[in-house]
């Protein structure tokens, strides 16, 4: 399958949340009918680490964690130049904690009933 996405490759998830309250990262904040909760989304800076035959990806996070994602989620991109410039340390973060670890824990993101499975 040809896939945009290759290991090694910097992506932004636009993971949307819900919690009383929102942090500082938070973006696009909307209160909920009652005011007790708000809905919003927080960048995720996560590096591809594999590219599967069905065109799913593992992809791993800065404190380890591992996601599997479909490539065509709207949510999902790869940096643009100017992103891998401002968010670098981010991305390198994930990629230190990479060389450190040999081993990580497996997370299930609710789009996909696939765990990975090291």
């Amino acid at each position: 399958m040809n896939s945009t996405y290759h290991p090694g490759d910097w992506v932004i998830y636009r993971k949307t949340k819900h919690s009383p309250k929102p942090g500082r990262r938070a973006q696009g904040v909307i209160p909920a009918r009652n005011g007790d909760e708000y809905t919003y989304t927080v960048d995720k800076f996560w590096v591809v680490m594999e590219v599967r035959d069905d065109g799913s990806l593992v992809l791993k996070t800065r404190r380890g964690k591992q996601h599997v994602l479909p490539a065509d989620l709207p949510n999902l991109h790869r940096t643009n130049l100017l992103q891998r410039w401002w968010y670098r340390s981010r991305f390198e973060s994930v990629e230190r904690n990479q060389a450190d670890s040999g081993e990580c824990s497996a997370v299930d993101v609710g789009i996909q009933d696939e765990a990975v499975s090291n």
